[in-house]
């Protein structure tokens, strides 16, 4: 009997969960709708039902030893997700005992950012780093901040959410009700309003007018960027511009050797690391220039944020500690 661990990513729009090795292989690998179901009970079910079919159709025989989960306002200390904004389930859900009701096995959850900051330093890019930030560029934007090897997780839990500090008081509305967030700039949805706005501003032709909201995509900002549009350009510049005067902020904060950029958004390479990099370090103070590293995450593919999950439970089983699980 092999021992498993799940790692499971909540999404806004999916949740994909994996069955991982000890030694961090995915053996399987599959996703479920997160919107379909709005009563929480039956999400679960219908998850955790997904996951026993995952073990039919790995070779052997294998056992679930815990499973981690990266959730979306995850709370560690209490095993439950609290007020997630793009989620159908409102207020406060007991995840952490609901799945552990169904498949009877130690159950821990965080944020999801979180849990993307632990698989970069367990199998990703921070393998030999004690200090790092973890920044995810998706739907919104997500953080993990890790001091002297362990993850920041503050006093309640919810400690390094970057993507709600504030950018402009009385800014862009955001999904946390207040206004101005950083996410609200710097995210695949950020860019977009980005973009909105600039064709709104610029007279200049743009390929990207006449494309609906809904239908506009960061790849293919990112592609009419490649080919030297001028709106998808300037996007770019003024996204890279916020997320590296914010980040200089948060180097003051934690000294980091080096910040990781995750997800979408990162995938446009030098469209937005070199003017995150430049006005970075134009607003970094004198000690600190020239010493942090932005680098891309090594951890780029589907399987990162099921790898990010179970490498939760890789350090709980090896140093157990009062995180609820």
């Amino acid at each position: 009997m092999n021992a498993v661990i799940v790692g499971i990513d909540i999404g806004g729009t999916s949740t994909k969960y994996g069955i991982v090795s000890e030694s961090g292989v995915v053996l399987y690998q599959n996703k479920i709708p997160t919107q379909e179901h709005e009563n929480f009970n039956d999400f679960v079910v219908q998850l955790s039902n997904a996951i026993k079919e995952g073990l039919t159709k790995i070779e052997g025989e294998h056992k679930i030893l815990a499973v981690g989960i990266g959730a979306p306002n995850g709370n560690v200390y209490r095993g439950t997700i609290e007020h997630a904004p793009n989620l159908p389930w409102k207020g406060i859900v007991p995840l952490v005992e609901t799945v552990k009701e169904q498949l009877q096995v130690p159950v821990m959850v965080t944020n999801d950012a979180n849990a993307a900051a632990m698989g970069e330093m367990i199998y990703g890019g921070a393998k030999d780093m004690k200090d790092f930030i973890v920044i995810t560029l998706g739907t919104g934007l997500g953080s993990g901040i890790v001091c002297n090897g362990d993850l920041v997780y503050g006093y309640d839990g919810f400690a390094a959410e970057l993507g709600h500090v504030t950018i402009k008081p009385d800014g862009r509305n955001c999904g946390c009700g207040r206004k101005g967030c950083l996410e609200t700039y710097v995210s695949a949805t950020g860019i977009k309003r980005t973009v909105y706005k600039l064709l709104a501003d610029f007279m200049d032709d743009s390929e990207l007018r006449g494309i609906s909201f809904d239908d506009l995509s960061t790849k293919m900002i990112t592609e009419s960027a490649n080919r030297g549009d001028i709106v998808a350009k300037a996007a770019y510049e003024y996204t890279g511009k916020i997320l590296g005067s914010k980040l200089a902020d948060t180097v003051a904060h934690t000294n980091p050797e080096a910040i990781f950029l995750f997800g979408g958004l990162s995938l446009a390479g030098d469209l937005i690391f070199e003017p995150t990099i430049r006005h970075m370090e134009a607003h970094l103070m004198p000690i600190y220039k020239g010493k942090v590293k932005i680098l891309p995450s090594q951890l780029q593919n589907q399987s990162a944020p099921i790898l990010g999950a179970s490498s939760l439970v890789s350090k709980y089983l090896h140093n157990k500690s009062s995180i609820k699980a």
